[in-house]
């Protein structure tokens, strides 16, 4: 959520930074809530300014023996105006947070213009995509060819746009997790967190998915209480575990990492990645988390993005990292690097990571603070990454590591999860 501050304080350049991003603010109805406001709370003081010093002529009028009905009465007349005053001014301030609610934030000043993906600049390519010597395969017909990866099986027992693994491959996709929160656990510093997989609507609002992005959602309506949602990401428990608390300043930065299943609808993305494991209903991911000073979120924004690319860099995939254009970021990030890796399947770069930096955007929503210097409360900054969608890891080495005879070689790196196995061939 925005700074209520800032847009009272500067309007014109946060209504100019959002069209940066195609987001036409709405300035009439912000500026009817706010006059709507500043009436009501003018008003309501020159009540209580009032009702202060008729109560002390009350007071007055009593010690003298004096006749203070009429005194009392318009007290009490003012109290009820007092009382509805109160109940506008709620009414005006639920109005101005639900609409906040759906703005969505401010790009930083280093985020490159543009409309589109088109329009992303590459940062760094790193590796050299693979010559295999043979027409490349995708990862649905080396997976099917491995007879490890069913599709049809997974549509039997689900429907579309989930997937099956045995054998090889499914320890693979487990070995690509476990791989990964040793890393960063053992190299880059993070705890490692196990997380409810159902939360709250408060915990969907407070990292921004509600109210917008309801559709997007599994909702698992109760009979007992309130409905809960199936996590679309680690990021949604891991930072509301700072929702509605006051951190002291040595607890920063605090860097949580966590492995979870991650359920999406995918609403409006009809037609769009339906063969294999791209854009799934469910898949796994490695989710990096950061909490941190406000005065450190850019320098802990480059900081994560390098840690979920040293997955990449260990397991010898080509990639490229990517800064968002203003018109591709997503509702929350106040900046994004994207990291492509190569699938030689496809003949193109696909995204295996965003990681953002949402500066105070996310604790706003949470009430997420600290205490600074002066020992007063102040928002936080967040961020997150994925560290990496091990799904899409495991299509790039199925895909990088493919051989001539139907075989998948398992990266090095991998190769102790697997119990020391080099290659995966075909199930019998």
């Amino acid at each position: 959520m925005l700074d209520i501050q800032l847009l009272r304080g500067d309007l014109d350049a946060v209504v100019t930074r959002l069209a940066a991003r195609g987001y036409e603010f709405p300035v009439d109805e912000f500026q009817r809530l706010e006059a709507a406001r500043k009436v009501t709370q003018t008003r309501s003081q020159e009540l209580q300014n009032k009702r202060n010093t008729l109560s002390k002529q009350v007071g007055e009028a009593k010690r003298k023996g004096e006749d203070a009905s009429a005194l009392m009465a318009e007290v009490g007349g003012i109290g009820e105006e007092s009382k509805r005053l109160e109940n506008e001014l709620a009414d005006i301030q639920t109005r101005m947070s639900d609409l906040l609610l759906t703005v969505p934030n401010v790009p930083h000043a280093s985020v490159p213009s543009g409309n589109s993906a088109d329009d992303n600049v590459e940062v760094r390519k790193i590796g050299t995509p693979p010559t295999l010597g043979f027409a490349a395969k995708d990862h649905v017909d080396l997976g099917e060819g491995l007879k490890q990866l069913h599709f049809e099986t997974a549509t039997k027992i689900s429907g579309a746009r989930f997937s099956l693994m045995t054998g090889g491959v499914a320890r693979l996709h487990r070995a690509i997790a476990q791989f990964m929160l040793d890393v960063h656990t053992g190299e880059h510093g993070y705890t490692e967190v196990y997380v409810p997989y159902l939360v709250n609507a408060a915990s969907m609002r407070g990292t921004g998915q509600l109210p917008k992005f309801e559709a997007d959602l599994f909702g698992v309506p109760r009979t007992d209480a309130e409905k809960l949602y199936l996590i679309p990401t680690a990021e949604v428990p891991v930072t509301n575990i700072v929702r509605d608390e006051i951190l002291a300043a040595d607890r920063l930065p605090l860097k949580y990492v966590c492995h979870s299943p991650c359920f999406r609808s995918e609403a409006g993305s009809y037609g769009k990645d339906t063969r294999g494991m791209i854009r799934q209903h469910q898949f796994d991911k490695v989710e990096l988390v950061q909490i941190v000073h406000p005065d450190k979120s850019y320098e802990a924004h480059e900081e994560l993005t390098a840690h979920a690319e040293a997955i990449l860099r260990k397991l010898e995939l080509p990639y490229r990292t990517v800064v968002l254009c203003t018109g591709d970021m997503g509702f929350s990030a106040a900046k994004t690097y994207d990291l492509e890796v190569w699938l030689p399947g496809q003949g193109a770069y696909r995204e295996i990571s965003s990681c953002s930096n949402f500066e105070a955007f996310q604790a706003r929503r949470m009430q997420a603070r600290y205490r600074n210097d002066k020992n007063k409360p102040e928002i936080v900054h967040t961020l997150n990454g994925s560290g990496l969608a091990v799904g899409r890891t495991l299509v790039a080495i199925l895909e990088n590591y493919q051989q001539a005879d139907g075989s998948v070689a398992v990266p090095t790196a991998l190769q102790p999860y697997m119990g020391g196995t080099t290659r995966i061939f075909p199930s019998a």
